[in-house]
């Protein structure tokens, strides 16, 4: 039940965002557009339904092949680097969801760090180096990444104090309720605050995702 419950909250909170990059940003059918991170294209899809030109970059064949068949996306497989294959401002628009949190070096090394300030240090030089990346690419972008301080971690579905605490005992929690939690994860994520994203995304302007009174995700949008 939990399980579908997430499902369902978060397919709602992605039809919110979608509609929101709607009304702030215009892209054109004919738009190059590049999903970064975009899996099987489902999400790409249901944001521009109408849009044949897209590509969709991720480091699962099995997603991309998916990606292909159904949509008949053109694909890209990546490797674990945040260097792209593509020359700069080959995309008219960038979308990343749910992504760059996730940049923070090679996994199984960043899964065993148990310092707090070297893996922050670590992690956030990855995600500075990706979202260069975005900006070299594509003329316009979205990139929304979950907020370091909602009441709800999204990657655990566990109480959002989980990344208060020291990065050994998260981990050792982490490795505890995959166990048996439904939602299962991978200590590899480095959850933004506004500051991060500014410093990001210095050439995009920042918006918070509301639910409830609360931010849930921020969104660097360059139009």
């Amino acid at each position: 039940m939990l399980g579908r419950l997430q499902a369902r909250f978060s397919g709602a909170a992605r039809k919110r965002r979608g509609e929101f990059l709607g009304r702030l940003v215009d892209v054109p059918r004919e738009a190059r557009i590049l999903d970064l991170g975009g899996g099987t294209g489902r999400h790409i899809h249901a944001v521009f339904p109408d849009h044949a030109d897209v590509t969709v970059c991720d480091i699962s064949a099995e997603d991309l092949a998916e990606a292909r068949q159904r949509y008949g996306y053109k694909t890209v497989l990546l490797q674990e680097t945040e260097r792209l294959p593509f020359h700069d401002g080959a995309f008219d628009f960038c979308f990343c969801s749910s992504v760059i949190e996730h940049v923070t070096g090679p996994k199984q090394q960043v899964v065993t760090i148990t310092d707090d300030a070297a893996f922050k240090a670590i992690a956030r030089e990855h995600q500075n180096r990706f979202a260069a990346e975005v900006a070299r690419v594509a003329k316009s972008f979205y990139v929304q990444t979950p907020y370091r301080y909602f009441p709800i971690e999204s990657h655990t579905w566990l109480p959002g104090f989980i990344v208060l605490l020291p990065r050994r005992v998260q981990i050792a929690l982490i490795r505890l309720f995959n166990r048996f939690w439904f939602k299962q994860t991978s200590p590899d994520w480095y959850l933004f605050d506004w500051r991060d994203m500014a410093e990001s995304f210095p050439t995009a302007k920042i918006y918070r995702e509301p639910y409830l009174g609360m931010t849930k995700s921020l969104m660097a949008i360059k139009g």
